[in-house]
């Protein structure tokens, strides 16, 4: 395994490659087995690297942990506040419609060459384990994603004047709770469905969900009037 030692750009280069296999590696393994279920022993052993080449960019488990799920937050935030930008701007002066503000949300997750990357598929599980978890969802959910989810929550409020604002969080909850199961990609539904769906079809999972969250949403609006 590789050691700790940097004397030249080529080996700051390699360095930098043995970081992203270290990330890979924690990736994959945090997916499968959740944060208790891995040491940074075994991911350095999935990379290929010496545990103190670990330490050494990363530190702690929880460092790791955390660096492992922003890597990704970062671009799949950048997506969607990109794409919400884009319906408001469509739309203006007027509000965008709720469809246009969830085909922003979940379009640029569910569909796209990236889906067929098995590292973004444990990237997914990742955020999936994140979500259901009471010692981590509060703290790294909302430390990378709530800020992009409250433009989404602002912009509803702009398309569904009449919605109570509990009712607007309400729903949010009830979309990251289908989009957590859509990640997770179980099995589950498979076997529910006899074979009729597939849990690992997202582009699928993104034509129902859009429609149903859509729905649930526009319903809000309406039942106040």
């Amino acid at each position: 395994m590789d050691s700790v030692s940097v004397s030249s750009p080529q080996d700051g280069a390699r360095l930098e490659s043995r970081r992203t296999r270290i990330l890979d590696a924690a990736e994959k393994l945090f997916a499968e087995h959740g944060y208790d279920g891995v040491t940074l022993r075994a991911i350095a052993r999935e990379a290929d690297v010496d545990v103190a080449l670990a330490n050494y960019h990363f530190g702690r488990k929880h460092e790791l942990f955390e660096a492992t799920f922003m890597r990704r937050a970062e671009l799949l935030n950048r997506w969607r506040i990109r794409a919400l930008d884009e319906a408001i701007a469509s739309a203006a002066p007027e509000a965008p419609s709720v469809r246009a503000i969830m085909d922003a949300y979940l379009y640029p997750l569910l569909h796209g060459p990236h889906l067929s990357d098995p590292a973004w598929r444990s990237y997914y599980a990742l955020v999936a384990y994140v979500n259901n978890s009471t010692e981590w969802g509060g703290k790294l959910m909302s430390r990378f994603f709530n800020p992009m989810v409250d433009r989404f929550i602002d912009a509803l409020r702009k398309a569904l004047p009449n919605a109570p604002e509990e009712a607007l969080f309400w729903g949010y909850h009830c979309l990251s709770g289908a989009l957590t199961l859509a990640f997770a990609q179980t099995g589950r539904l498979d076997k529910l469905s006899g074979g009729v769906c597939s849990s690992e079809d997202l582009e699928a999972a993104y034509t129902h969900i859009v429609a149903f969250v859509t729905a649930g949403f526009e319903q809000i609006n309406l039942s106040v009037e």
